[in-house]
C-alpha cells in the first residue's frame, strides 16, 4: 500500500504518445475551414477545373443551393475561389479556384491516399482530379 502512496505523491511524466498539445495555429485554421461541410468536396470539385454554380451543385450530392452559396461566397473572401460572370443570355456564374486555392492540391492528393489506405470504404470513388 505504501508503494502505491509513493507512486501517486511523485509527479507523472508524460510519455511522448500520451502527450497532448495544442495544434498550432496555422492547421487550427486550415481544420476551421476544410471542416466545414461541403467546403473540402467544392475545393475538389473545381480542382479538375472551373465550373457552373449548376455544375457544382450536381458535382457535390446533397448540398442546398443556399449552402453551396454560402460556401462559395465564404472561398471567395478567403481568395481561394475566383466568382466571374458571364454575359447572357442566359446570365452564367463561373467558378474557379485562385492560385492560392490550386495550392491546396498537394494536401488533398495525401489526404485523398491517406484515405484509400486507412479509412473503410463507403463513400464516392475518388475523383479523378486526385488519381496520380
Amino acid at each position: 500500500m505504501s508503494e502505491l502512496r509513493e507512486l501517486q505523491d511523485q509527479p507523472h511524466e508524460r510519455s511522448p504518445a500520451r502527450a497532448c498539445t495544442e495544434p498550432e495555429n496555422a492547421i487550427t485554421r486550415v481544420f476551421h475551414l476544410l471542416g466545414k461541410r461541403w467546403t473540402g468536396l467544392i475545393l475538389a470539385a473545381l480542382m479538375s477545373g472551373p465550373g457552373h454554380f449548376t455544375e457544382l451543385r450536381r458535382a457535390v450530392p446533397g448540398i442546398s443551393e443556399r449552402m453551396l452559396s454560402d460556401r462559395l461566397t465564404e472561398l471567395a473572401s478567403l481568395g481561394l475561389v475566383v466568382r466571374s460572370v458571364e454575359d447572357g443570355p442566359p446570365l452564367r456564374v463561373r467558378y474557379c479556384l485562385t492560385d492560392s486555392g490550386h495550392a491546396l492540391k498537394p494536401a488533398m492528393v495525401e489526404l485523398t491516399r491517406w484515405a484509400d489506405a486507412n479509412l473503410p470504404e463507403g463513400g464516392a470513388s475518388c475523383p479523378s482530379a486526385f488519381q496520380e
